[in-house]
């Protein structure tokens, strides 16, 4: 209805002689009084200062030129200076009641990102280590946000981007060559700033099993490396997947030194000015973007700093088509990703298509106090860990329920509550009590066939009913936002109308075509539960 609304009413202004450039972002709200409506506008408002116009007049002259469809909309009402209210016709709301049940798993899509090509780029962890907490919010948020572009129509792909080059990778080969070695009862000296976690310790029993001794002569630590690496590659897919994310692909950095990208790059800057050398370094004139100082690309020593690469890698992006390349950063990539869109901009390609959403970190909170991290001192808690303890959808959800533009705190006590107090249980209990409900009334009778849902007359069910309807809007404004959390909310508000219409309205003992209406209410309502909670790659379970 959002969509319906929205569109009926640019078509509108179009009439009244605004040209598209005029119209603002048409919002659409319920109103907090429910007598003023069912939907409302302030777009009069918003036109007055750029027309020079009264609002209400503004109003009066849209409202007259709206063409709706009276099967949608009973009537349109103007109030206060200028807002726009809409009342639903009733035969609309139970035919969209009765459209819930028949679209089924497909209710809630949209067409809203029809056309857009995109590739959601996250967790991107170098593969040093298993994926630890301080990963699990981007994979999380990622795979989301993801899932939210297909529901409203996009194509979308999911990549993985990774490093396996550098002095990190070769501290990891280096650590797993000692430890190798100390397995065969060898003396070896633990490098300095080396990985200290049990992995790298089991990584190397391990190769001590399939290779025996053969290995201990190796000149250096590559060998170490891309057995680690590889190791670590397959725990990192296994997290994932327990995590129920799976990605379509896997881009190594490497491949843009291979194919001349990074070369390519630098070439390119030069020739337009925008790099020069200094002091051995080779700088990115970054100050003709407002930086108060230049940007390093490649450091004295010949190694390229982050931005040089990422720079290529999201011009590769662009070549493969994507018209929408939206990375997942944590909060300490805020200074740096304006460097890369500049970057893009100077090769010149359109930076708009690169979008960058920035959640802020998590703090794990164990026995009420901050647990304190460390992937190199091998003091931290693995994805996986914190899945055996609080299980994969409590996790999923922790990571999900507040703003990515908010601290989080994962409190691993309360994540393991039992019952509806745990925020994640209540929604799935809400779903499994629908369906218990639904299993002892279907035992009691025939309720094939479609009820007269036009017995749905109380105002918890009237209610119920619209915010079921509310719920492609919600997919879509989760989505336009980028911001799973404001689906919870829908959730948490979907589950509340639900035990609001329980606790008025009774299903068993009513007469057979009531009863049965309210069935198709309550069945539509799971239907809505179990498709938000498949959004946020969550289960919806029939029974607890």
């Amino acid at each position: 209805m959002e969509q319906y609304l929205q569109e009926s009413i640019r078509q509108a202004l179009l009439k009244i002689g605004l040209n598209e450039d005029q119209i603002p972002g048409i919002q659409i709200e319920k109103p907090r009084d429910p007598s003023h409506g069912d939907a409302a506008t302030n777009v009069a408002m918003q036109l007055a200062k750029p027309l020079r116009n009264n609002p209400r007049k503004i109003a009066e002259q849209l409202v007259d030129e709206l063409d709706l469809d009276p099967e949608r909309i009973k009537s349109t009402e103007i109030a206060g200076p200028g807002f726009i209210n809409f009342r639903f016709a009733g035969d609309y709301i139970y035919n969209e009641l009765a459209q819930i049940i028949e679209k089924g798993t497909e209710f809630g899509k949209s067409d809203g990102s029809i056309g857009i090509k995109a590739l959601v780029e996250f967790v991107s962890a170098n593969p040093t280590g298993p994926l630890t907490v301080g990963h699990g919010r981007n994979a999380v948020l990622g795979d989301t946000v993801a899932r939210l572009l297909e529901w409203t129509g996009a194509d979308v792909q999911r990549e993985y981007y990774f490093n396996n080059a550098g002095r990190q990778m070769r501290l990891l080969g280096q650590s797993v060559q000692c430890r190798y070695l100390q397995e065969l009862g060898k003396d070896a000296e633990f490098p300095e700033d080396g990985y200290e976690g049990e992995y790298i310790t089991d990584i190397a029993k391990d190769l001590v099993q399939k290779f025996g001794d053969s290995l201990a002569d190796e000149p250096d630590e590559k060998r170490f490396k891309e057995k680690a690496e590889a190791a670590i590659f397959e725990d990192i897919q296994q997290t994932l997947k327990r995590l129920n994310i799976e990605m379509d692909s896997f881009f190594n950095e490497q491949t843009l030194y291979d194919n001349g990208a990074i070369d390519e790059t630098i070439k390119s800057f030069r020739e337009k000015e925008m790099a020069y050398d200094e002091d051995g370094a080779v700088w990115f004139k970054t100050t003709k973007f407002g930086k108060d100082q230049d940007t390093v690309l490649v450091k004295s020593t010949g190694e390229p700093t982050y931005r040089l690469p990422d720079i290529a890698y999201h011009a590769n992006k662009l070549d493969r088509g994507f018209n929408l390349c939206l990375d997942i950063f944590g909060a300490d990539h805020i200074d740096t990703y304006p460097d890369v869109k500049n970057g893009i901009e100077v090769l010149g390609y359109d930076s708009e298509k690169v979008e960058v959403l920035v959640y802020q970190f998590v703090t794990l909170v164990k026995d009420g106090k901050p647990y304190k991290m460390s992937t190199r001192k091998a003091n931290f808690v693995t994805l996986d860990e914190l899945m055996d303890d609080v299980g994969e959808d409590v996790t999923r959800f922790f990571f999900l329920m507040r703003s990515p533009n908010t601290h989080l705190e994962f409190d691993v006590a309360r994540a393991k509550e039992a019952g509806e107090k745990n925020p994640v249980f209540y929604l799935q209990y809400a779903h499994a009590r629908i369906q218990s409900i639904l299993r002892k009334a279907g035992s009691m009778g025939d309720f094939a066939g479609q009820p007269d849902l036009s017995v749905l007359t109380h105002q918890s069910e009237i209610s119920l009913i619209k915010k079921l309807l509310n719920f492609p809007d919600a997919v879509a404004l989760a989505a336009g936002h980028r911001e799973p959390h404001r689906l919870i909310t829908y959730l948490n508000e979907l589950a509340s109308g639900f035990t609001s219409f329980y606790h008025d309205c009774r299903i068993i003992g009513e007469p057979e075509n009531l009863m049965h209406a309210r069935m198709v209410l309550a069945k539509a309502t799971a239907r809505v539960l179990a498709n938000g909670l498949t959004i946020l790659g969550i289960s919806a379970p029939d029974r607890m």
